[in-house]
């Protein structure tokens, strides 16, 4: 069973500007893409989408252009999810420069650092509404707190393609299951809305999770959303919080072991192929 990685990052500090890393100073540091590639030998990870690392605003463009220079050479790296600022008035602009790329699939503004007001702004919702006419998705990163923004995010914007990051970004550790569920099970209601299974381990226990402890958070999502809208993301290198990429996937694999092989096939890859285009 191969794998498509939607949600794989790199990072050198020494190049583009990552001002959020300092509060995190076991990501502080390069993690290139040669890194990637060792920490993924193995795994069958066929393709990877690009997903930008909340670099500074300054950088956000020639992050994307970077990462396309290296799709010639790297062709596993199949897409790229784009850093941009729905809020700003120039927009219009960052988005027209963006559709210059080639593997250019989706936006993100990561959304769990931001006051609440940023994504309920009506120039945010009429900005990503935007997206659509080029066949772009948006990934929403919220806390968990944030889902009913998300909420009324994708209630304003019914055209857009929504991938929700690492589902919800729940409190693992704490097993904080309520409200999440409830406000998980009300964006599942929206058909545009997909959700990615990606970065729990980073909200486990560092030094003491197991498979059964992601497994109330799994089993929910897939309960809500179907087969045909959950997808897998590595969320290399913070996954590395808390656990390899293999241990990860090996986890990944045990979560989905009961699954039918269709089931399997379009969690692991097909949903992927088919939302990003890859």
């Amino acid at each position: 069973m191969y794998l498509v990685d939607t949600h794989q990052h790199f990072w050198d500090p020494a190049q583009f500007s990552y001002s959020w890393c300092k509060s995190v100073p076991p990501l502080n540091r390069r993690f290139g893409l040669d890194d990637y590639k060792q920490a993924a030998e193995g795994l069958n990870i066929r393709k990877t989408v690009f997903m930008e690392c909340d670099v500074d605003e300054p950088h956000a463009l020639e992050e994307a252009r970077h990462v396309q220079r290296l799709t010639a050479t790297h062709t596993f790296i199949a897409g790229i999810v784009a850093s941009a600022r729905p809020e700003s008035s120039s927009f219009p602009a960052q988005l027209e420069a963006l559709l210059a790329l080639s593997r250019l699939r989706g936006l993100r503004r990561v959304l769990h650092t931001q006051p609440d007001a940023l994504a309920d702004s009506t120039l945010f919702a009429e900005n990503l509404q935007r997206l659509s006419q080029h066949r772009l998705s948006f990934d929403l990163c919220v806390l968990a707190r944030q889902l009913p923004v998300a909420v009324r995010l994708v209630e304003r914007c019914s055209d857009v393609s929504f991938v929700l990051d690492h589902c919800g970004i729940p409190d693992v550790k704490a097993g904080a299951l309520d409200p999440w569920r409830e406000q998980m099970t009300r964006l599942a209601e929206f058909p545009n809305v997909v959700c990615k299974i990606s970065g729990l381990v980073a909200y486990a226990d560092p030094e003491r999770w197991t498979v059964d402890d992601l497994r109330p958070w799994v089993e929910h999502v897939v309960d809500r959303f179907g087969w045909e809208r959950v997808l897998w993301g590595g969320d290399w290198p913070v996954c590395t919080l808390t656990a390899s990429l293999a241990r990860w996937v090996e986890a990944t694999h045990e979560l989905f072991r009961g699954a039918t092989l269709a089931q399997r096939s379009a969690f692991f890859h097909r949903n992927a192929e088919r939302i990003y285009r890859v």
